[in-house]
């Protein structure tokens, strides 16, 4: 088991050359958002951007493009149809497959809204998508009763829950996974073959056979609605950038906390929203980066 640092952390950034594109650094396509969720999808992607993706799509249904385009004009868009409760369509899932597949990293379900078109939308994406996959929010929450699914999947694929996500997911109390953390997210890991970022204090990455990996950064202060819309743009941003999966959550965990960390500092643990963090998040590289370098 190892608690992450700014030294492994800097090790982990990508390099960036001179002559980089937005494309040579990085294109994501977040299946995220649904009415009443649009905040979700905006978080998710900007987060990503700053976090260093070249390109990031947001596919979304049509209602909220609006208010996600005015919010974030570095994105681009996918605007898709949708059904009665304002989430995505399955009619596009075929669209969505066709861009996932062409895109370097899929973030899939922060705001999603869960029904029927969305778990069909999510085991899609883990059947063909052969880019990286992260899910997190409803897209996890779809996968939870077709678990077995995960086994099938060949490509690297990060899950992102909180405790409750993750008793879905095992069947488990919240209060077991609570005391158990490490086990259980070892274990889950190293069943389903993926790379589990179990969220909350001291959030635990395990991957199947990797390094555990413990992230003592975060307070109390990012307890708040769209904090996990945040760490997931941010842990995808670093596997579209072609960060391994796991080393990507190590890296995007540390930096979400230490943002907050920085957020909470100028603003206290009371005043501390999502944007706050994302705002932060050059200054937590920054400091990565000057960390010194001597072993």
């Amino acid at each position: 088991m190892t608690v992450t640092d700014m030294k492994i952390v800097r090790d982990i950034l990508p390099h960036r050359p001179a002559c980089a594109n937005k494309y040579s650094v990085g294109s994501l396509l977040c299946v995220c958002g649904s009415f009443s969720m649009a905040g979700a999808a905006v978080l998710c992607a900007k987060a990503a951007l700053r976090t260093g993706a070249g390109l990031v799509r947001i596919a979304l249904p049509e209602s909220i493009y609006p208010i996600v385009s005015a919010s974030l004009p570095e994105a681009v868009f996918l605007v898709l149809p949708q059904n009665e409760k304002g989430a995505i369509d399955a009619s596009a899932q075929r669209e969505i497959i066709k861009y996932a597949n062409k895109a370097d990293a899929v973030l899939m379900g922060c705001g999603s809204k869960l029904c029927a078109d969305t778990v069909s939308i999510a085991l899609s994406l883990v059947s063909e998508c052969k880019s990286p996959l992260v899910l997190d929010a409803d897209g996890i929450n779809s996968v939870s009763k077709h678990i077995d699914i995960l086994r099938d999947r060949v490509y690297p694929t990060v899950l992102t829950p909180h405790e409750g996500e993750m008793s879905r997911l095992t069947g488990l109390s919240s209060s077991y996974i609570r005391e158990n953390r490490e086990t259980t997210a070892q274990k889950f890991a190293d069943d389903y073959g993926v790379t589990l970022v179990l969220k909350g204090k001291d959030t635990v990455i395990a991957s199947k056979n990797s390094q555990m990996y413990i992230n003592p950064t975060g307070n109390p202060g990012m307890a708040v609605a769209g904090s996990g819309d945040v760490l997931a743009g941010m842990i995808a941003s670093f596997v579209a950038q072609g960060v391994d999966v796991t080393l990507s959550s190590v890296a995007g965990a540390y930096l979400h906390g230490l943002a907050g960390d920085i957020a909470k500092d100028d603003l206290t643990e009371y005043s501390l929203i999502p944007s706050d963090i994302i705002d932060r998040i050059p200054n937590a590289i920054k400091m990565c980066m000057e960390t010194d370098r001597e072993v």
